[in-house]
């Protein structure tokens, strides 16, 4: 008997998998949901669970009647905001600070980077890289009182030099011209340590060999800086780039509401300064709660958006 060559090949038929009950499946990996339990707890208690009361953003709210009865107003503290003198000055200062935050923040960070990878010294690298942090750690209220000894009119060492040299002394806490160029170096001063983590990780996982297989080629130190290093951490780059323009609207509220005052709020005020002053101080909670509400959806909109453009331009991203 001939055998069949028209007929197909015998495929190979996957194995059944055993079927675990959802219930074994959680018993199995029970340590590691009890370790998620506490931060679900505090998503769900401090995060969504306050979402509930966004709902007086549309209501005339009055604390009497609580939130379920105070009476709907549909958009009309939304309009109010958006035809108000304040939406343009607000949107502006925040632009401008959280965009030269970002420009002139990450260079730093990037320049330190490499400068603790290249030292020689490891001794030196390692108490360079634990001086850079520490003024992470400080509160924006401690840094209030550096600042104010480096350039108050009177007694600070700024002025002081000013002075010696013959100049005129300069209120930078408290001129428009001079406060926002403040809070931008202030920033880069507390926050450049901190940020060099993320590219001192990505510089310590490129492959020693290239660096060793380029000295031998004779390249020089900026060589291999420039054609090794920086390529190694272009991913990192972009993906903290794009992630922090999902963050353009936090301009640091604590760090602006701390240094600002009455003479700077035309360049200084922020949308997050501004919701603390209507909805703490002057009680207009509706309000408030809708600028806040308007600020979280613009918020949203974009971290997706820079989520998407980190995985498309880096191949990685948050989710």
């Amino acid at each position: 008997m001939k055998p069949d060559l028209t007929a197909e090949p015998p495929q190979d038929t996957p194995l059944p998998r055993p079927k675990t009950s959802t219930l074994k499946r959680l018993m199995r990996h029970q340590a590691l949901y009890v370790l998620l339990i506490p931060g679900l707890l505090y998503f769900v208690v401090f995060r969504y669970w306050p979402l509930w009361n966004a709902q007086i953003a549309f209501k005339d709210f009055n604390p009497t009647l609580g939130v379920e009865g105070s009476p709907w107003a549909g958009f009309k503290y939304f309009i109010q905001f958006f035809e108000s003198f304040y939406f343009s000055q607000l949107m502006t200062n925040t632009l401008i600070i959280s965009v030269a935050k970002l420009v002139l923040g990450i260079p730093p960070a990037i320049i330190l980077a490499i400068a603790i990878h290249e030292a020689r010294l490891k001794w030196l690298a390692r108490g360079a890289q634990t001086v850079s942090y520490l003024p992470h750690f400080l509160s924006w209220v401690i840094v209030f009182g550096v600042l104010l000894a480096l350039l108050s009119p009177s007694e600070g060492l700024v002025n002081q030099a000013i002075g010696a040299l013959g100049g005129d002394t300069i209120p930078f806490l408290t001129s428009p011209e001079f406060f926002r160029s403040v809070i931008v170096l202030s920033d880069i001063w507390k926050e450049t340590g901190w940020g060099a983590i993320l590219y001192l990780a990505a510089l310590l996982s490129i492959n020693p060999t290239l660096y060793e297989a380029a000295e031998v080629d004779g390249a020089t130190r900026w060589q291999r800086i420039w054609h090794i290093s920086i390529p190694g951490m272009l991913d990192v780059i972009i993906l903290v780039t794009l992630l922090r323009l999902g963050h353009i609207l936090d301009a640091g509220f604590g760090q602006i509401f701390v240094l600002y005052s009455l003479p700077v709020y035309s360049v200084a005020d922020v949308i997050d300064t501004w919701v603390y002053r209507q909805g703490i101080q002057n009680f207009q909670f509706s309000l408030a709660t809708a600028v806040g509400l308007f600020k979280g959806l613009i918020g949203l909109a974009l971290i997706l958006t820079a989520n998407r453009m980190a995985q498309r331009f880096s191949g990685r991203g948050l989710y």
